[in-house]
């Protein structure tokens, strides 16, 4: 039985267990990246391990979320990442150098690779042939130090290609319909691999929309052939030698396999709040709308950018409309300011914000209350704009740019003949806003600067032999990381205050919850399916330990965000029986007896309701490295006894 391309990278990469579906597996990571709001815990825990240098081939820190700085906190962060990066051997990618999952597509991406960054939609390099993972933070801090980097052998899902994109059809609609077809639970445990004579129709920034936009459907990572496309891709920014074919083996089987006809589809859009509540265009067409944001690391490409300067050249955006423009990397801005695109973006109306994530992570441009935003986005849970009750919907940069002009939702293939965009031979190449790290000899004089915001890191604590506590909060299906701890301009500059942090926990649930956890000194957390699904954010598993939670119990985890809760010694446990979730109440009172023997050696535990004295069963699907974590509190405690 031959090979897909996901098995012939992890056979290539494997240090430890077997390949097979549902095993733990450790591989070796050849690549990391960190992000400014996740990045500066995953640095200060790698001065905790005491790691002096990074063991990777390379390792990226990007400054693109936090970008923001009405106060001093952002700006600190950006020093201390920088001057960390500086020291332990680190490439740093400065403010307005670009969106990470952009630049590295650009500059960093190396077919056959394996890439984790502690930002959930790393899997944008699947678009180059690259398998990239998201991480929490302290598993990218692991990797960085040499260790491997541990996930489930995933069950591998064939998206079949056939056909080619009609007019004003584009990447996005793809991805759309992949979501409509499985759901955002539909590539748990699974990753998703492009295959057919379609995928031959897709250039690499294309692709990479998809791989990107893969993450909501809770896939560990997607990922495209590395073939001709990729070659002239690589070679259009000077790096044809990083190309390596990658194509799966004749004979490869799939776990499960879908066709879609590319010449079939019509443009669609994510309705709110979710990815996967996916409407054809043509339904909401003649919607009044409010807002467009086009860019984020799922459109800002320059193909995007100029498809839809193309299409707004000699136009005006609708009085009632406000756009925003992002575009992904200095390269991209670069090049649109030298062919003149950047011009009719300008003169249409467009505002030009700078290269990062921006309003996709609630950084400035909210919507108006009860307003409609149309997003090239990847997300649109609720609040995350940074209002709480605007309708977000997700289209691709097409759908965009037209209702952007009409002032209401449209369905660009009324417009008739798109305009053909042809991307360059060669790309503009410019890395001086990207720094290279200090020799070692350099770095052992160099120091590291930390700001008065920047705190210390929660730490995890042995289970006790009983757990005896209240469920102080009980929350329902496709809870997402934005709930648990919410991002915006106003909450992301204290990302690395997680004290501060604390008082937004949960509060787009229950704006009481963080003082009642302090109040009750912890307790337990009880979710529905799919508990944590979405950003890699570990500080949803940090903030949680910081408020006293000891356990989370659900009918299912998402992937990254129960390994964020181990790591942090927070025990994550799954309800035998579904209907055991009405038993329970918030408030009540519970028990698990043998809690400390049950993550030692058991499969199961036991719950009990003191109210009734019912006894519920507990499912504990733990590797014994999981188990070995959890017993001594937390990644960070199990590395220290480990020498």
């Amino acid at each position: 039985m031959g090979y897909s391309i996901v098995q012939k990278i992890i056979k290539n990469h494997l240090l430890s267990g077997e390949m097979k579906v549902g095993e733990e597996i450790g591989l070796r990571i050849d690549q990391t990246l960190t992000q400014d709001a996740t990045g500066t815990m995953a640095y200060l825990q790698l001065e905790a391990m005491e790691i002096d240098r990074v063991k990777t081939e390379l390792s990226v820190a990007y400054i693109d979320h936090n970008t923001l700085q009405s106060g001093f906190e952002n700006a600190d962060d950006h020093r201390y990442i920088q001057t960390v990066a500086k020291k332990h051997g680190l490439r740093f990618s400065r403010p307005g150098n670009g969106i990470c999952h952009q630049v590295h597509l650009e500059r960093f991406g190396v077919p056959g690779k394996t890439l984790i960054g502690s930002d959930s939609h790393t899997p944008t390099a699947g678009g180059i042939g690259m398998l990239g993972m998201g991480a929490g933070g302290l598993d990218v801090a692991v990797a960085m130090g040499g260790g491997a980097y541990y996930i489930t052998m995933p069950k591998v899902i064939k998206v079949n290609l056939i056909g080619a994109l009609s007019d004003y059809v584009g990447a996005k609609d793809i991805i759309l319909e992949v979501l409509r077809l499985l759901g955002v639970k539909g590539g748990v445990g699974a990753v998703i691999e492009y295959s057919g004579e379609g995928v031959k129709t897709l250039s690499v920034p294309q692709r990479a929309t998809i791989t990107n936009m893969g993450a909501e459907l809770g896939a560990t990572s997607s990922i495209f052939p590395s073939d001709e496309e990729t070659y002239k891709f690589l070679k259009a920014q000077k790096r044809e030698a990083d190309y390596t074919p990658l194509a799966p083996d004749a004979d490869a089987v799939y776990d499960a396999e879908y066709t879609i006809d590319l010449s079939a589809l019509k443009p669609l859009a994510a309705c709110p709040h979710s990815p996967d509540n996916v409407k054809a265009v043509a339904e909401l067409d003649g919607m009044k709308i409010d807002q467009v944001c086009i860019g984020s690391c799922t459109n800002s490409s320059l193909a995007d950018l100029l498809t839809v300067a193309a299409m707004l050249k000699g136009k005006t955006v609708h009085p009632d409309v406000s756009l925003s423009i992002s575009p992904g990397s200095k390269q991209v801005y670069t090049m649109l300011a030298e062919c003149g695109a950047l011009a009719d973006l300008i003169a249409a109306g467009a505002r030009i914000l700078e290269c990062a994530c921006g309003p996709c992570i609630g950084m400035g441009f909210s919507p108006k209350s009860k307003g409609v935003s149309l997003r090239t986005f990847n997300r649109n849970f609720l609040a995350r704009s940074g209002t709480a009750d605007a309708s977000v919907y997700l289209v691709s940069p097409e759908t965009a740019a037209a209702s952007a002009v009409a002032g209401v939702f449209t369905d660009p293939t009324k417009l008739g003949t798109a305009p053909k965009i042809a991307l360059p031979e060669l790309f503009t190449i410019n890395d001086n806003l990207i720094e290279l790290p200090a020799s070692v000899e350099e770095a052992k004089s160099l120091s590291v600067e930390r700001g008065p915001n920047i705190k210390p890191i929660p730490k995890g604590e042995a289970p006790k032999e009983n757990l005896e506590c209240e469920l102080i909060l009980k929350v329902g299906d496709n809870i997402t990381t934005d709930h648990i701890m919410p991002a915006g301009a106003k909450i992301l500059p204290y990302r690395s205050n997680v004290p501060k942090l604390s008082e937004f926990c949960f509060t787009v649930c229950d704006k009481d919850f963080p003082e009642r956890a302090k109040a009750k000194g912890g307790g337990i957390i009880l979710g529905g399916q799919n508990y944590g699904q979405g950003s890699s954010r570990e500080h949803a598993a940090l903030v949680p330990l910081y408020l006293g939670i000891k356990a989370v119990i659900a009918k299912s985890f998402a992937r990254i965000h129960m390994a964020n809760l181990i790591n942090f010694g927070i025990v994550p446990m799954i309800l035998e029986n579904e209907s055991d979730y009405d038993k329970i109440s918030e408030g009540d009172e519970i028990a698990i007896i043998g809690f400390k023997e049950a993550i030692k050696s058991g499969d199961k535990a036991y719950l009990t309701l003191k109210k009734t004295g019912e006894k519920l069963t507990l499912n504990l699907s733990l590797s014994d490295r999981q188990r070995e974590i959890l017993l001594a509190g937390g990644t960070l405690n199990y590395t220290k006894l480990k020498g």
